[in-house]
């Protein structure tokens, strides 16, 4: 059997652009791409905190160091500059796959540099 499961997120990213006439997809800063573990043209799911909204797209790399988080083509109807949004990537994973795979957390700062990378989410913590 197989489990869809969350591999890796960044957590509470602030939008810095959003692009309407870009053909599609969300740029993400290239260090922080690497550091949640997310390739060029990996599915994602992004969820607007501000709005409830929930969007899937794929990723495309910015300039590193930039803190860019950039949603393109329509997905831009769908946040607002300033919004802060959480990017999940999700994997199949076998039962034994599970028990060896520890997901990757990416909290980033006001800026969407990368402040700690951790395994766990413990319920009722604040971030």
């Amino acid at each position: 059997m197989f489990r869809e499961m969350m591999k890796s997120k960044i957590h509470k990213a602030r939008v810095t652009e959003a692009n309407l006439n870009y053909v599609g997809s969300i740029t993400i800063d290239k260090i922080l791409m690497e550091q949640a573990d997310f390739l060029e043209n990996e599915k994602v799911q992004v969820v607007n905190l501000n709005n409830g909204a929930r969007l899937e797209t794929y990723v495309i790399p910015g300039e590193p160091n930039s803190g860019m988080i950039c949603l393109n083509g329509a997905a831009a109807r769908l946040v607002q500059v300033g919004d802060q949004v959480i990017i999940i990537s999700y994997a199949l994973f076998s039962d034994q796959e599970i028990k060896e795979y520890t997901p990757k957390i990416v909290f980033v700062d006001h800026n969407n540099h990368p402040k700690s990378v951790e395994d766990v989410e413990v319920h009722g913590s604040q971030a």
